[in-house]
């Protein structure tokens, strides 16, 4: 049903529809680069696993973000199908994979913390600000995202716009754990926050090499 709507779309249509795509990929790469940068930083200089936890994962979706971008820029200059097909499918997997790998990190860090291993983290306003900002920025981008892979039957923006919205999920329980520590000097909520994000993260890669599953049996 996806593939007949699509097909009946004209050609304005479609590269209309193309253009928004790169836009939206070329929106959600600039923010994400800015996120990551000053998420890892504040995360090193506070000493905490969730913020940067969250800045990593921000990174890999930066990647997943460009090959989307790229995906439309190549339908908009006519490459052929089967190759921007077969690059969705490998960045697919090394996405999943990496993000498998940052959740292990995580969980790893995460328990050493909570057993006192390692300084305990202090409060960062930078990272209290770049997750608060994420909590608007990223929702909105993702709903833009679904709403044109809906019209466009594109998968692969579909994919990208809910990793967009559990980056919310994850802006919320990284600035959770950040407050907490913050106000309460709960420092254990930096680590217990960072747990959290675990399950989200590999979810995400699971999806991921999922999706690559599901595509090489279509």
């Amino acid at each position: 049903m996806r593939n007949a709507r699509k097909q009946d779309l004209t050609p304005a249509v479609k590269a209309a529809l193309a253009r928004r795509g790169a836009a939206l990929s070329a929106l959600t790469v600039a923010w994400n680069v800015f996120e990551g940068v000053v998420a890892v930083a504040a995360g090193t200089a506070s000493g905490s696993v969730a913020l940067i936890a969250f800045g990593a994962d921000s990174f890999v979706e930066t990647a997943s973000a460009l090959v989307v971008g790229w995906r439309f820029a190549g339908e908009m200059r006519g490459r052929p199908p089967e190759k921007i097909e077969r690059a969705e499918r490998i960045a697919a997997r090394a996405a999943g994979a990496l993000l498998l790998l940052l959740a292990l990190y995580v969980l790893v860090e995460s328990v050493r913390r909570l057993f006192g291993f390692g300084a305990e983290p202090r409060s960062s306003i930078a990272g209290m600000a770049v997750t608060a900002a994420a909590l608007l920025v990223m929702p909105a981008l993702g709903w833009a995202k679904l709403r044109t892979s809906r019209t466009a039957s594109s998968r692969a923006l579909r994919a990208d716009a809910y990793e967009s919205i559990a980056c919310a999920w994850l802006s919320l329980a990284t600035l959770a754990g950040l407050v907490l520590n913050a106000a309460l000097g709960w420092w254990w909520a930096d680590p217990a926050a960072a747990l959290i994000l675990v399950p989200l993260i590999a979810k995400e890669g699971i999806e991921g090499l999922r999706d690559e599953d599901e595509q090489d049996e279509d």
